[in-house]
């Protein structure tokens, strides 16, 4: 699994962080920042469910 952000559509709104932190990150600046784009798979179930709660539709993964 490979997670992607389309930073022009991201608004930061942190959910994907709320849902899964050890794989998404905002900084100080509001910018979010995929910490490890290649999860785990103990770690893709709650990756997935991050992925389809961002609220822009911002991020995608490739299984």
């Amino acid at each position: 699994m490979e997670v992607r952000v389309d930073p022009l559509a991201c608004e930061a709104n942190g959910v994907c962080a709320g849902l899964a932190p050890e794989v998404f990150d905002l900084d100080d600046d509001d910018v979010l920042h995929i910490v490890r784009p290649n999860p785990p798979a103990d770690q893709a179930d709650r990756v997935r469910h991050a992925v389809r709660s961002c609220p822009k539709a911002a991020l995608s993964f490739e299984e």
